[in-house]
């Protein structure tokens, strides 16, 4: 059930001012709209990946453990390089967490306890 127009601005609001009061627990849950997938990341780590794979297979051929040990790290860090992020406001040159003052954030939290005594009093 896709959301209303009005619910999709609520929700960007909340994340908004989620990355604003709380940077570091926004960018642990993934969803900072400053950091988007890097296609030469993709690229160099599906390559990475391939080539781990091809490593891995020569060394079970050989019956070389150390190859396909070697080939199994190398495939791994391909696909971590691949899924790794990259932050535009590192390009940018500006700092995480360097956002709003806190009065801002108790603003933010007295208008959403309003909000909650005005749903359990039964207001709309």
């Amino acid at each position: 059930m896709p959301l209303s127009e009005h619910e999709q601005k609520l929700l960007e609001q909340l994340e908004k001012q989620l990355h604003e009061d709380d940077p570091k627990f926004a960018n642990s849950m993934g969803s900072d709209p400053g950091r988007s997938w890097s296609t030469r990341h993709v690229v160099i780590g599906v390559l990475g990946a391939l080539a781990g794979i091809f490593l891995l297979l020569v060394g079970v051929t050989l019956q070389n453990i150390f190859v396909g040990v070697l080939g199994f790290i190398v495939m791994g860090g391909g696909v971590y390089f691949a899924t790794m992020r990259s932050s535009s406001s590192a390009a940018k040159g500006t700092k995480p967490g360097t956002g709003k003052a806190g009065k801002q954030r108790s603003s933010f939290m007295s208008s959403l306890e309003e909000r909650w005594d005005e749903r359990r009093r039964g207001e709309p």
